[in-house]
C-alpha cells in the first residue's frame, strides 16, 4: 500500500496542488491528512473541497481547524494566528465549519504499521520537537511509525532498541527513510502550505508499506500567487511574506 500524507495545507491551495500533481506521478493509493487544513492562507474553502475529493482513509483535526470552525477559542493564539482564524471563521460555508468542526481527534490507528496525529500520539496540540518530546511520543504511540505535524517540520525520530536516535530536520527532496524492522519511528513529512525549517517549498511524504519506507518530498510551488491572494482578501501581510522565507 501506498499512502499519500499531508499536513498543515493552512489554506495554501497553490501548495496543494502542486503537491497532488506531483504525488499522482509518484503514485499513491489512499490518502492521509494529520491535520491544520486552514489557518493562515486565503483560500480554506478551496481546500476544503480539494481533500474531500481526494477521500482521505484517514483525516484528524488540528489545532487551527478547531479554531476556525468555532470548536474553540483562539486564547492560545498570537495576533496574526487569531486574526488569520477570525478571518477563517467568517469566510467558510455553514457546511465547511460543520465539516471540520465533525473531524476525529488523534491519534488514529491505521493498520498494523501506521497511526497518525496532528501534534502527538499522547496530545493532539502538543509540539514534538526534539529528543524528551519524541519519548513521551513514542511510550504513548502503539504502531511501529507514528506520523505527526503541527511543528511544520520535516524530521524523523528513530527508536531502535530503546535508544533515541534523530535524523536530520531538514529533509531533501527525494530522501527516503528505510524502516528497519526492529525500530520504531516518528516522522513529520512537513507542511504542505507553510513550511517553517527556511526552506519555502511544500513537503509531503509517501508511506509505502510493501518496501518498508517513507518517501519525503520537497517541491516549488506559485507562492507569488499565494501570496497575492493573502494580501488581496485582508489577511496580515505578516502571512504572505513569510511564505516566501518559510519561517
Amino acid at each position: 500500500m501506498r499512502y499519500l500524507v499531508l499536513t498543515d495545507i493552512h489554506g495554501n491551495l497553490e501548495a496543494l496542488e502542486t503537491v497532488l500533481a506531483d504525488a499522482s506521478q509518484q503514485g499513491y493509493e489512499r490518502t492521509l491528512v494529520l491535520g491544520d487544513l486552514v489557518g493562515y492562507g486565503a483560500d480554506p474553502n478551496g481546500v476544503i473541497a480539494r481533500v474531500q475529493e481526494l477521500h482521505p482513509t484517514a483525516i484528524v483535526r488540528g489545532n487551527h481547524d478547531k479554531v476556525a470552525c468555532g470548536l474553540e477559542s483562539s486564547e492560545g493564539f498570537n495576533v496574526v494566528a487569531k486574526s488569520a482564524a477570525a478571518w477563517t471563521f467568517e469566510v467558510l460555508t455553514s457546511t465547511n465549519r460543520e465539516w471540520l468542526a465533525a473531524l476525529p481527534r488523534g491519534p488514529m490507528v491505521i493498520d498494523d504499521l501506521i497511526e497518525i496525529c496532528h501534534g502527538s500520539p499522547f496530545d493532539e496540540d502538543a509540539y514534538i520537537f526534539d529528543e524528551l518530546d519524541a519519548l513521551r511520543a513514542f511510550k504513548a504511540s502503539t504502531r511501529r511509525l507514528c506520523l505527526f505535524g503541527h511543528t511544520h517540520f520535516p524530521v524523523s525520530f528513530e527508536l531502535p532498541d530503546d535508544h533515541l536516535e534523530d535524523a536530520p530536520p531538514n529533509v531533501l527532496s527525494g530522501s527516503t527513510i528505510t524502516l528497519r524492522p526492529t525500530s520504531k519511528y516518528l516522522v513529520n513529512p512537513g507542511a504542505v502550505g507553510q513550511p517553517r525549517d527556511s526552506d519555502p517549498r511544500a513537503g509531503y511524504a509517501v508511506v509505502d508499506t510493501k518496501l518498508g519506507r517513507v518517501e519525503l518530498y520537497r517541491l516549488r510551488y506559485p507562492i507569488e500567487k499565494a501570496q497575492a491572494k493573502i494580501v488581496s482578501v485582508g489577511l496580515p501581510e505578516v502571512l504572505a511574506a513569510r511564505l516566501a522565507v518559510g519561517r
